[in-house]
């Protein structure tokens, strides 16, 4: 009987890369001529895996928001990792933007993963372990095919294909 192949669909991201990237705009927001004095702010929680941003205005927000966004992608993370939240007024003009970082595979997505792999109709198994997706098959190029999709579709979030063997 042939060996099962299998790989893993994972999410995750380095957090050690989301801090230095944070330092990096962090920097740049204290020496930028145009952001300097403008009273911008921004902070992250390691814990809860959230950025915040406070801000004097919408336009000042969305200024930091692209910094950082570029220092999280020269830093290797994709921007679908982080997910931003609608922007509220605080007190006098001032504006809060808070985001979180996905790191795992919630269950509606890990099921709307499974379900598109089974309307393949490939002879292959994807189970849900947790924060991951398992497929497996007696077929390296099955799963090849199962990746290949996958790496066409767009789920909201960055997926990392572990663990092949």
């Amino acid at each position: 009987m042939a060996k099962e192949s299998s790989f893993d669909i994972v999410s995750t991201v380095d957090f050690q890369e989301v801090d230095n990237a944070f330092q990096q705009a962090k920097r740049e927001i204290s020496q930028r001529y145009d952001l300097k004095d403008s009273g911008a702010e921004i902070t992250l929680d390691k814990q809860n895996k959230t950025l915040g941003i406070h801000a004097p205005a919408d336009f000042v927000a969305r200024q930091v928001k692209d910094v950082i966004g570029s220092k999280l992608v020269k830093r290797g993370i994709e921007l679908t990792a982080v997910k931003w939240g609608e922007p509220q007024a605080a007190t006098g003009q001032s504006v809060r933007l808070s985001a979180t970082i996905v790191d795992g595979i919630d269950k509606e997505t890990a099921s709307k993963i499974s379900k598109d792999i089974r309307n393949l109709k490939l002879k292959c198994k994807a189970t849900i372990e947790g924060d991951k997706l398992r497929v497996s098959s007696a077929s390296r190029d099955t799963l090849q095919e199962v990746i290949a999709f996958l790496k066409g579709q767009d789920y909201g979030q960055p997926l990392q294909y572990t663990n092949y063997r």
